[in-house]
């Protein structure tokens, strides 16, 4: 058996946050790391400061600006491939297999804007479209697998501060939450955090900037997520969501969540 230990973060920007990625992957040591919105070209991404640390296996799809995302890993990285979800040309996907056979699907799924309303909003629209290619990916069914990234939805009712006022902000809308439960559903993904909280206990990895003080407000969001296939379920040990991160120097408004499993 092998443990192994599996992070994501949205460090929203690499080439900024670069102390802090480099400072998580000393206190926490994971065997791997995804990253989203790096916002850098790939060949403009800080790789060879993490190499630096042991983590010399990289996979990184960039996009100068926005967007991006990338794997650290201190094991070998194979079948590295993206794909090209919401049909808009982002780099929003990648994945590839490490120790053990594990497959790792790495996602960043669009924020979607301010309105709930894809025919006034093409960024909404462009959300819709991305959950829709996601949703058929998912029924295909996969195996010894993690989906994780910073699905910008934050699906049950306890993965915001308030339900109530939430219902028509996006990433909390009806129409969201009820699409990824479906997508969960349909490739019988495991929610990792929630096997270890309880539904009815607040659960966020996210704060917003605009908050003066995010941590008294505590106005969060669950947008963070690592889903394991149902064959991994037996495997999983533990799972952390590193809320110290977002009270570091500079940080970003997202905290790594780890999950750790033996295979």
């Amino acid at each position: 058996m092998t443990r192994l230990r599996v992070a994501t973060w949205n460090v929203n920007s690499a080439r900024l946050r670069q102390d802090q990625i480099l400072r998580y992957l000393r206190e926490a040591a994971p065997d791997a790391l995804c990253l989203q919105e790096i916002k850098c070209r790939t060949e403009l991404f800080p790789g060879e400061a993490f190499a630096a640390l042991g983590y010399a296996h990289q996979a990184v799809r960039g996009q100068p600006g926005y967007n991006g995302v990338a794997i650290l890993s201190k094991h070998p990285l194979h079948d590295v491939e993206s794909q090209d979800f919401g049909r808009a040309g982002d780099a929003r996907h990648i994945a590839a297999t490490m120790a053990q056979g594990l497959r790792l699907h790495n996602f960043y799924i669009p924020a979607g804007g301010d309105l709930a309303d894809p025919q006034a909003n093409p960024k909404f629209a462009h959300k819709l479209r991305f959950l829709e290619d996601l949703g058929e990916w998912s029924a295909k069914g996969a195996a010894s697998s993690m989906a994780m990234g910073d699905f910008n939805i934050a699906p049950q009712e306890h993965d915001v501060w308030s339900h109530k006022a939430l219902l028509d902000v996006v990433s909390h809308t009806p129409l969201e939450t009820s699409t990824l439960d479906a997508i969960q559903a349909a490739g019988g993904w495991i929610d990792s955090a929630r096997r270890f909280t309880p539904a009815h206990e607040k659960l966020y990895s996210w704060w917003s900037y605009r908050a003066p003080d995010w941590a008294a407000a505590d106005k969060g969001r669950r947008l963070d997520h690592l889903w394991l296939t149902p064959d991994l379920e037996g495997a999983l040990n533990s799972v952390e969501i590193h809320r110290p991160a977002r009270g570091w120097e500079r940080p970003s408004d997202h905290v790594p969540v780890l999950v750790e499993i033996e295979i």
